[in-house]
């Protein structure tokens, strides 16, 4: 991932982790096939090479639509969970539900001050769909949210490094529930213009452990693991087969 300072990005998964545990390759003929095969919301976000060095207005990151919103939420993961989510929008201050659900899932969309490289850290195209279980929308959630409306307040990435710091040390920022995951199987998203489409993959937080007892980024496994010693954060990531749509994932 890259490094915000002293801290390793508080994402889901960062741009340049994904070239790492994919490969170049995969990611090249991923974005062709999502260009030409994948209907998307954001037909005109063809990579730009733009690094924004301030935020843009507050209302570029919002979605006017959303109904828009909710559907590209619930393409994170397979119907069969994603239907009976809840959904979360995100409005002027942050993620507020839109959608009651019934079986403990959320749904969201992330942006760029959470989910997208440095350099696309105030990109207003950046669209994340991320569907969190139950452990993982009483943790991993909840800090997403509060980066959330910190960005959305205007926070710089020093400050939200700050920020992030000073909650763990008053112990602000919810360790990780066993068993938090996330599916990030999308084939709508935008990442930004330094990784605009990402295979679908799952992801699993926990709370300072050691990626070796997964065997984690071993050659060979497909594993990857992440630690944050910021945040005091273990997140580990396997690439699947499918996006949520069930159509081929390469």
């Amino acid at each position: 991932m890259p490094m915000r300072k002293n801290k390793v990005s508080t994402v889901a998964i960062k741009s340049f982790t994904l070239l790492a545990v994919f490969g170049t390759v995969y990611l090249c003929t991923a974005n062709q096939a999502i260009a030409q095969d994948a209907a998307t919301p954001y037909p005109n976000m063809a990579p730009t090479k733009i690094v924004r060095t301030k935020m843009a207005p507050v209302d570029q990151y919002l979605m006017t639509d959303e109904s828009a919103e909710i559907a590209l939420a619930r393409s994170a993961a397979p119907d069969s969970i994603a239907r009976d989510a809840e959904v979360q929008v995100l409005r002027r201050h942050g993620f507020e539900t839109a959608v009651k659900g019934t079986n403990g899932f959320v749904c969201v969309v992330a942006r760029g001050w959470t989910s997208a490289a440095d350099a696309d850290f105030w990109d207003p195209k950046v669209r994340v769909p991320m569907c969190f279980n139950a452990a993982a929308a009483r943790s991993y959630l909840v800090r997403l949210a509060k980066e959330t409306e910190w960005g959305l307040a205007g926070r710089t990435q020093a400050q939200m490094t700050e920020s992030i710091k000073a909650a763990v040390a008053k112990k602000e920022s919810p360790a990780m529930d066993p068993g938090a995951m996330c599916y990030m199987l999308s084939k709508q998203g935008y990442g930004g213009d330094s990784s605009p489409h990402w295979p679908p993959h799952l992801m699993f937080f926990y709370s300072d452990t050691d990626p070796a007892i997964w065997g984690a980024s071993l050659p060979g496994s497909p594993v990857a693991g992440m630690s944050d010693p910021v945040e005091h954060l273990t997140s580990f990531v396997i690439q699947v087969q499918r996006w949520s749509d069930g159509t081929e994932g390469h």
